[in-house]
């Protein structure tokens, strides 16, 4: 009994110090998720997540002997050397990468291969909560906004209802439509590939199928979003601008999200 004691007492202490360690990163981390017009809204939920795949395989772990692997702390070495670096630079994004070296680090070495092989995925998902450079986000979102003015402006005038694209500007003969950051679809992207992930991992059939379907979440998304801009533009164009603002605007992109999660979950049906 001392010993278990000691153990948990070893743990939380080590916890303890990892939290303390990385409290800048996880304050940026926290400002980027709760940041206006947020493309990391889901990075809060992303611990939760974690925890919880955890805790659903506890009888598979709780059969396995902990024991300590060599590989484990040149990892956590590794990991503390890149975020000393980090904070020198306040690069916060890749000491938020070192988190998860310094974490798998530690189940390495203190719990060993077996434990690491059950709860590979769930450490893994971790990812989905460090945000990715603004620089970086800029960039791909001009180049999603571009092509989804590209797509839907085709789409329009398949439809009869003439559009012309300037940019990221769709003019229509009664309205125009902005294709801003907002509504590049890049923030419906980040949050399927992470939702994706999770029905990967759960998908009852091989790895390849597994892959695939996780694959999928990338033109599912860039449909969906594409669906959405023609649906603004034509209500822009039929019943005037001032209907495709507002209440309609926002409740579009909830919209669109579920028909994403429904494709998705018809994807993932298709494969198993």
């Amino acid at each position: 009994m001392k010993n278990t004691l000691k153990f948990h007492t070893t743990e939380l202490l080590l916890a303890g110090i990892f939290i303390l360690t990385y409290i800048p990163t996880l304050f940026w981390m926290w400002e980027r998720w709760f940041s206006r017009d947020s493309y990391y809204s889901h990075g809060i939920l992303v611990p939760f997540v974690t925890g919880f795949l955890i805790w659903q395989r506890r009888k598979e772990l709780a059969l396995i002997q902990p024991e300590c692997c060599r590989g484990g702390m040149p990892l956590i070495i590794t990991g503390i050397l890149i975020h000393i670096l980090s904070s020198l630079f306040r690069v916060y994004f890749t000491s938020g990468f070192s988190m998860l070296i310094v974490l798998t680090g530690a189940v390495l070495h203190f719990y060993g291969t077996k434990i690491f092989r059950e709860i590979l995925f769930p450490l893994g998902f971790f990812i989905f909560m460090i945000p990715t450079p603004l620089v970086v986000i800029a960039n791909i979102s001009f180049k999603m906004k571009i092509f989804a003015a590209q797509i839907a402006t085709a789409a329009l005038n398949n439809m009869g209802l003439l559009a012309i694209r300037e940019g990221s500007f769709i003019k229509m003969q009664h309205a125009y439509v902005v294709v801003d950051d907002v509504c590049s679809g890049l923030r419906s992207l980040i949050s399927l590939t992470a939702l994706g992930s999770i029905f990967a991992y759960g998908m009852k059939a091989p790895m390849l199928k597994r892959i695939l379907l996780f694959l999928s979440t990338i033109p599912i998304a860039i449909i969906t979003n594409v669906v959405r801009v023609v649906f603004l533009a034509s209500v822009s164009e039929i019943w005037g601008p001032q209907f495709a603002t507002g209440f309609v605007h926002d409740f579009s992109g909830f919209a669109v999200f579920a028909l994403a999660f429904l494709l998705l979950y018809a994807a993932g049906k298709i494969l198993e």
